[in-house]
């Protein structure tokens, strides 16, 4: 990318897909990307959400492509890239944002749910990205953002399938940055604990969400704007010369800062 691009994070005439785009940091990410240039095709499981995120766009002065779907399946997850191409003619950002597992007790974890945990996490971004690249090849490249987790580099009990998959997609992050420079970029974002319908259940519970304060180091959770202002810039020409890292967004947090009370076996 030419030096005259550096600092820019406009996206004016680009084509982004951002999946779980209905609520939080998807649709705050989406939302973004549409105020800096960029037409957006939004997928997530609900239809309303996502009628409501493409609302959005549209008063930002872009065109949102609404994709319902269930997106643990890995062919319709990668048709998005397809939907691009087709109705906007290129491809330049991907932003892979669903994931997640819920905690559980080591010994309440199955290998099914390890399983399943690696593919909603892992296997899904490998198949837009896959999807993705001849078209972004097509034009001048472009940049991929993955959505991984502060619980991807520290550990605490009741995490071992959301952590071990976020940990995963860190360095799938990193290792699909080498196999696909120079044109296209790969970086994540490692979010912590951000306010979103996830984390509901803490924000609601006095006990947990004081301790949440506590032991954060800022003494709030994240808003998901704060992460999406990552991604758009990561995204942007701003970011030209970063490829393969994975930014932590956590407010400071080293450890993990929702006690689950597990106790010893």
């Amino acid at each position: 990318m030419a030096d005259g691009t550096a600092g820019q994070t406009g996206l004016e005439g680009r084509v982004a897909v951002v999946t779980g785009a209905g609520r939080g940091i998807g649709a705050a990410t989406a939302v973004r990307l549409a105020e800096a240039g960029a037409d957006v095709v939004v997928a997530a499981r609900t239809e309303a959400d996502l009628r409501d995120v493409a609302d959005r766009i549209e008063k930002a002065g872009r065109k949102a492509v609404v994709v319902p779907a269930d997106l643990s399946d890995l062919a319709a997850v990668a048709s998005l890239a397809d939907t691009a191409r087709a109705t906007f003619g290129r491809l330049d950002v991907v932003v892979n944002n669903m994931g997640g597992a819920m905690p559980r007790p080591f010994l309440d974890t199955t290998p099914d749910q390890m399983v399943a945990s690696f593919r909603f996490n892992v296997a899904t971004a490998h198949a837009l990205v896959r999807a993705a690249v001849p078209t972004m090849l097509e034009r001048d490249g472009g940049a991929i953002v993955n959505v991984s987790s502060v619980m991807g580099t520290i550990s605490g009990r009741g995490y071992v399938t959301y952590g071990t998959a976020k940990a995963a997609l860190s360095h799938y992050t990193r290792l699909a940055a080498q196999d696909l420079a120079p044109r296209i970029r790969v970086n994540a974002v490692a979010p912590g604990a951000i306010a979103t319908p996830a984390l509901d259940m803490v924000m609601d519970d006095d006990r947990l969400r004081t301790g949440l304060e506590k032991s954060t180091p800022l003494r709030r959770p994240g808003h998901p704007g704060e992460v999406a202002a990552a991604i758009v810039y990561l995204a942007s020409p701003a970011a030209s010369y970063i490829t393969g890292e994975v930014l932590t967004i956590t407010g400071g947090q080293v450890a993990p800062n929702v006690d689950l009370g597990l106790p010893d076996l």
